[in-house]
């Protein structure tokens, strides 16, 4: 009888066209998932598939053999999902993809408490500044703001993603503070270059009212990482318009203050992704709700609205 890898990476394969997309929605090696098809063709006694260099494409008989499995493969894995919600064990590899400050500083102290819940559970993180492709990199969950939602794909709302002006105690021991937004352009920038658009980000900001006013930083220090942009900040160099969940431990430390304290931008919301399949996996429940109820108990959607968050100087 066949197992359930073998099948798997020859369906992925097929709906990828390469054994390296399969491996990506596996989390496995392009070599495992050749040896894998490669033993399905031999204990069947078929090949599935026409291999060259550039492609991948199925044999008259793969495609027959796509047709006949493709759904019952997915009847099996919700089988093998359902078993192990039942049995309170979820397990298996958890690859989840997070912004670096962010997760850094709020998910990854949630580690330890998730892995003593849950010990069968093997994550796998990566901490990047990318809109990752959940489905065909075979990420499980992604933690991110301003993420657009694909089709295929689900989110959970965790705190807003505020954007506010920063800078050091140092920087601003001998200069004013701005009354409103208008009166950065005084002061020396730190302003991030997008890696897709190759510009750089400026911003407007409201108040609580509603009113709108542009944010004019100078581009006196141009990055283009958030963390280069604190970093920056916290040496002295500048301003920078951080998000607040990013700035946070720094402001409550006091190594950051907050400048025109009333104002903010809004990117949206700092949301958790995930598969909309069926039945989502025990693992990744578990992870989403565990991340939920913690952004709860911590009031961490509320200590993170610009709105809310506590002024500091000016």
């Amino acid at each position: 009888m066949e197992t359930l890898a073998n099948l798997e990476s020859f369906v992925r394969s097929a709906e990828h066209g390469s054994f390296s997309g399969a491996a990506r929605r596996l989390s496995l090696t392009p070599a495992a998932v050749s040896r894998n098809v490669a033993m399905l063709e031999r204990n069947l006694g078929v090949r599935l598939f026409h291999r060259s260099t550039r492609q991948l494409t199925l044999t008259e008989a793969g495609e027959k053999f796509q047709l006949s499995i493709a759904d019952n493969l997915e009847g099996i894995q919700a089988a093998i999902a359902a078993l192990a919600t039942d049995r309170g064990e979820p397990g298996g590899t958890l690859k989840v993809s997070l912004a670096p400050t962010f997760g850094v500083a709020h998910i990854l102290p949630l580690l330890p408490g998730f892995m003593e819940r849950y010990p069968r559970i093997r994550p796998e993180w990566h901490f990047e500044n990318r809109q990752v492709d959940l489905i065909a990199e075979g990420y499980d969950a992604a933690i991110v703001g301003g993420f657009d939602l694909s089709s295929g794909l689900v989110s959970r709302a965790l705190a807003p993603a505020h954007i506010i002006p920063v800078a050091s105690p140092s920087y601003m021991a001998k200069r004013t503070f701005p009354l409103d937004p208008s009166g950065l352009k005084a002061l020396d920038g730190i302003v991030m270059r997008s890696l897709q658009s190759g510009r750089t980000r400026h911003w407007t900001m409201r108040d609580v009212t509603g009113r709108e006013m542009a944010a004019p930083l100078s581009e006196t220090i141009v990055v283009n990482d958030p963390n280069a942009m604190q970093e920056a900040a916290l040496l002295g160099l500048g301003v920078a318009m951080l998000a607040t969940a990013d700035a946070h431990p720094a402001l409550e430390a006091g190594k950051l203050l907050r400048l025109v304290p009333r104002w903010y931008s809004d990117a949206g919301a700092i949301s958790i992704y995930y598969g909309s399949r069926t039945l989502i996996p025990a693992k990744t429940r578990v992870f989403v709700d565990w991340v939920v109820s913690a952004f709860k108990e911590q009031r961490l959607a509320e200590r993170f609205a610009g709105s809310l968050t506590p002024s500091s100087g000016g």
